[in-house]
């Protein structure tokens, strides 16, 4: 009895083996998982000085609330010097595969025929050949930023008077934000605020009427309406868009003016419920970036071209912005 016990124990021993040699066999060595780059890096490319108090200082700009606001979500910022430098097409591809994002910010300039229009659209068409094959790029589009998207996309300029200048408002969400990219996971009661409460900064004199993007079938197939809002004149105007396919984003709406901008006469959002919107943003949108596995070739390319090369001088005694880069 005493043999047969061992004889089965042996047996069952080796079916144990046996099983786990089955198991380990047929699971991955490691776990796959989708790559994340923790180092991202967003370009943004500066903006034409036009304001004749600014060209003492430079020919192009980026305000310090767009850098601080990218930073804050967790990535560096390489300006894109696009008037000094005059890059040719190659070398703006070249700058394309080390970046991992792009942001359009505000200003004033032509949307279709200025060389600022014309370096964002050769990004645009790189990030779409690039996402295209698999190799994620995001671009985002603050004010000016998102009226480009849409020449971008729709081929022609299809603004119209919407002015909403120096005014607060919450946003009028659609049905699809609520699934969107952008919203689907923001908190509950921030979400609420964001319907309520006047947390987006609005300094824009144009936009596209919603009835205009409707009509429009590039626009309408390219992104989802996400938010509306009313101008001073009654005008029904897109203030967030997404991209259907693409990881294209806009808003007519200022985010980094919640947390980095304080000119009492301007009305910048401050509250609890604006600060949080503006983290949220900045961080979604950082970590679409973290998505991009493009890189510099070497340390040294990579700190160079970053904007702590750069210092930022003060500028609160003849614009509306506390600092500003200059290039």
């Amino acid at each position: 009895m005493r043999k047969k016990n061992q004889a089965f124990m042996g047996f069952a021993t080796l079916l144990f083996l046996a099983c786990c040699l089955c198991i380990c066999k047929s699971m991955p060595t490691e776990v796959q998982r989708q790559a994340v780059n923790d180092r991202p890096v967003i370009g943004v490319l500066t903006q034409i000085v036009s304001d004749d108090v600014m060209k003492p200082f430079g020919r192009t700009y980026i305000p310090a609330s767009y850098v601080k606001y990218l930073e804050s979500g967790g990535s560096r910022v390489m300006p894109i010097r696009w008037v000094q430098l005059t890059h040719t097409d190659v070398e703006y591809e070249n700058i394309f595969k080390k970046i991992n994002g792009l942001l359009l910010i505000g200003g004033a300039v032509n949307l279709e025929t200025s060389d600022f229009a014309r370096v964002a659209k050769l990004f645009y068409k790189l990030a779409l050949e690039a996402n295209d094959a698999g190799d994620v790029f995001p671009i985002w589009g603050t004010c000016m930023g998102l009226q480009l998207l849409t020449v971008l996309v729709a081929g022609k300029n299809l603004l119209t008077e919407t002015t909403a200048e120096n005014i607060a408002l919450p946003l009028n969400l659609t049905t699809e934000a609520y699934s969107s990219r952008i919203f689907r996971d923001v908190p509950p009661d921030l979400i609420k605020a964001v319907t309520q409460e006047p947390l987006t900064g609005n300094f824009h004199h144009y936009g596209v009427e919603v009835k205009t993007f409707m009509e429009n079938e590039d626009l309408q197939s390219f992104f989802s309406i996400l938010s509306t809002n009313v101008a001073e004149n009654g005008a029904h105007f897109v203030s967030t868009i997404e991209g259907k396919k693409y990881p294209f984003y806009g808003v007519q709406w200022h985010p980094e003016v919640n947390r980095f901008q304080w000119k009492s006469n301007l009305n910048f959002p401050h509250s609890r419920h604006a600060v949080q919107l503006s983290s949220w943003m900045a961080e979604f949108f950082v970590n679409e970036g973290r998505r991009s596995l493009h890189q510099f070739d070497n340390p040294e390319e990579e700190a160079s071209s970053l904007i702590y090369s750069y210092t930022p001088i003060y500028a609160g005694n003849f614009t509306g912005y506390e600092q500003i880069y200059f290039f």
